[in-house]
């Protein structure tokens, strides 16, 4: 068996995606890491690693993350507050009877998808 240690994110400015992830997160920047270095990482199981690379971003994701609140929070209170962090919405796939999700980008246009948690679906 393996353990997913990190999802790895290669972006163009490492310290500013973590800062997005680590307030969509509520998890803090690792005590190490600062504004322009090369990996930052925000701890956690699994670890969020950002590291830096010189492409930028050229096609859709191949893999991405299902969010969901985790404090009571609704999916569309969630996917306003990320929008304040500086998310834009990609794709909204939420259904008139509560179904659906919301495909997000985060600041550098890794998609992610903000979904119903269990305690809004029961």
């Amino acid at each position: 068996m393996i353990a997913i240690e990190y999802v790895t994110f290669d972006c163009a400015e490492p310290y500013e995606l973590a800062t997005f992830w680590s307030q969509a997160t509520g998890r803090p920047i690792h005590p190490d890491g600062s504004a322009g270095d090369d990996e930052i990482l925000v701890p956690g199981t699994p670890g969020l690693l950002f590291i830096k690379v010189p492409e930028g971003k050229a096609v859709k994701n191949r893999i991405h993350l299902d969010v969901t609140g985790s404090d009571g929070t609704t999916r569309e209170e969630e996917v306003e507050r990320l929008l304040k962090l500086g998310a834009t919405i990609h794709d909204d796939r939420r259904a008139s009877d509560g179904r659906g999700w919301v495909t997000m980008l985060d600041p550098e246009g890794n998609e992610f998808c903000v979904c119903r948690a269990e305690y809004e679906r029961s």
